[in-house]
């Protein structure tokens, strides 16, 4: 993807006090359940109520230490997000951890997820994260071969869960590589 295709995406953090972007970010973790899951299972998993507050979880610094980013076009339509927090896992270790990420499907494959993986690495190495993490269902290849084309490494997590780990430092990108 060449970078002035890239650079027509927008990422810019989600406006709080919006509650039209809240509910658009937790309808589209809804669909990312269900794409992944299939509707019995991710249809019935949360409902969006608790997705609302989950968005707000990572806007409360009460809360948790995170950022919700969208990926806008050229006509400031939101066309993905990524949610990102400084995660302390039970091992002891503090890393970056991707919540969720989502591009609508219109726009897959035309370097929006690449561009706001990239952001949220650079938010990630902002606030003192040496590691990005996520974790996936074994069954969400797309994000598995997303994650794995930018270097990160998985391993089984139990469950049916994958781990997705990356070390990420001084050679991450900058948070204004395509925005």
């Amino acid at each position: 993807m060449s970078s002035s295709n890239l650079q027509r995406f927008k990422i810019r953090p989600i406006h709080p006090e919006s509650l039209a972007e809240i509910e658009l970010i937790a309808t589209r973790m809804r669909e990312t359940l269900i794409e992944v899951l299939g509707e019995e299972v991710g249809g019935n998993m949360y409902t969006l109520e608790w997705l609302k507050d989950r968005v707000m979880f990572h806007l409360t610094p009460e809360r948790s230490v995170g950022e919700v980013f969208v990926a806008e076009d050229g006509s400031g339509a939101i066309v993905g997000h990524t949610i990102v927090r400084v995660e302390h896992e039970e091992a002891g270790a503090t890393v970056g951890l991707f919540s969720t990420t989502y591009v609508a499907k219109e726009f897959r494959s035309a370097g929006v997820a690449s561009v706001l993986l990239n952001h949220g690495e650079r938010w990630m190495v902002d606030h003192g994260m040496s590691e990005a993490v996520t974790y996936t269902d074994t069954a969400n290849t797309k994000l598995k071969n997303l994650y794995v084309k930018h270097g990160y490494h998985w391993i089984e997590a139990g469950n049916n869960f994958i781990r997705l780990s990356k070390s990420i430092g001084s050679s991450a990108p900058s948070a204004n590589d395509g925005g």
